[in-house]
């Protein structure tokens, strides 16, 4: 079912309340550090973010004293958007609490819109992203690809993690392969596992992956993101779900993204699961770069305003005649170019 467009009195409405709530939570916020400040707060020191929820994180001391303890910090009124995984100043409050001074510098910073179009971030700081798919549910192509295109826009790293290989039979293994396949041979890191199992030939030990680095998981509800980390750290607290029978998509059962340490070294962020991954905020250009095979030919069309949808001339059409880019993703780049122009053609109508 097609999502239903809203007019313009309730765009409007939607975001007055929007400016009420962030006015009410900056309110709160200043009077919590107002009541912080009237008291003793320690020293600046550094700190990692390991989980957010609202107005407040979880803040890991990462030197002093406190190295290794957990508080719940408060942030500043003048600080930009904090996410899992960013470094942060910060000082020690009474009670287990502190106040967040300042952000450091991040190397490297994933995001996605929200459902009105604003870049939402989901963690920072991060040195493999980890593309979970699985046999249930299904994977498809188009939703592969737009993570992938997001992941290239901010040049992190991914692998493409098959999990719950267990559920491989004779009716999906050709298909699961032809798919892997067509991005192993643009060049991406495929790797396969079960979280139930952890065994078998093709199965490879999760901890391999992300060893001495921070990584994401990202993918479909459903896929089992939740439940590697829990095989990685059994005593961490994690709710595992489960795919829906009636309609074979996965049940969210993450609600914020959170920071784990393991044991092997290394630290893993488990985010909440995105079912679908909009690119409406990137240009035509940056989607180009996003796919491998095509990022070569940008420029060399015969006009330079082609729209690569059947324009004469089209060095991207061309490319896949000759068999340089695979039908399939011909087919969800196309896709992702006409989705962008529908959202934005609406947007346009809507002002």
């Amino acid at each position: 079912m097609a999502k239903r467009r809203l007019n313009k009195q309730q765009q409007w409405r939607i975001k007055k309340i929007q400016q009420e709530r962030a006015a009410r939570a900056a309110k709160k916020e200043e009077s919590i550090s107002e009541k912080l400040d009237a008291g003793d707060l320690g020293p600046e020191q550094q700190g990692l973010v390991i989980a957010h929820y609202g107005q407040q994180l979880d803040v890991e001391a990462l030197e002093g004293e406190d190295t290794g303890k957990v508080l719940r910090c408060f942030v500043r009124a003048n600080i930009d958007s904090l996410v899992t995984g960013d470094k942060v100043i910060w000082r020690p409050g009474s009670d287990n609490t502190g106040v967040i001074v300042a952000r450091c510098d991040r190397h490297t910073l994933l995001q996605r819109p929200d459902n009105f179009g604003a870049l939402k971030p989901v963690a920072a700081n991060i040195d493999y992203i980890i593309l979970v798919i699985a046999p249930e549910p299904e994977p498809h192509d188009n939703l592969i690809d737009r993570y992938l295109v997001a992941a290239e826009s901010t040049d992190i790293p991914v692998i493409i993690l098959l999990n719950k290989t267990d559920l491989v039979t004779d009716q999906n293994q050709k298909a699961i392969e032809q798919l892997l396949a067509r991005y192993e041979k643009l060049g991406y890191r495929i790797e396969r596992t079960s979280a139930k199992t952890l065994e078998g030939e093709q199965a490879v030990r999760v901890e391999d992956l992300v060893k001495g680095q921070t990584s994401v998981f990202v993918g479909q509800s459903g896929v089992g993101k939740s439940s590697i980390i829990q095989t990685l750290l059994p005593e961490a607290s994690i709710r595992v779900g489960a795919v829906s029978e009636s309609t074979g998509k996965g049940v969210h059962t993450t609600t914020t993204a959170k920071l784990f340490h393991l044991n092997c070294g290394g630290d893993l962020i488990d985010s909440p699961g995105i079912r679908e991954f909009g690119l409406w905020h990137m240009t035509p250009q940056e989607i180009e770069y996003g796919f491998r095979e095509i990022r070569d030919l940008i420029g060399h069309c015969k006009f330079r305003n082609c729209s690569h949808m059947g324009d004469p001339g089209c060095a991207i059409a061309q490319a896949a005649e000759d068999g340089r880019i695979s039908t399939e993703r011909l087919k969800s780049f196309n896709r992702i170019l006409q989705d962008m122009a529908e959202q934005q053609s609406r947007g346009l109508k809507a002002d």
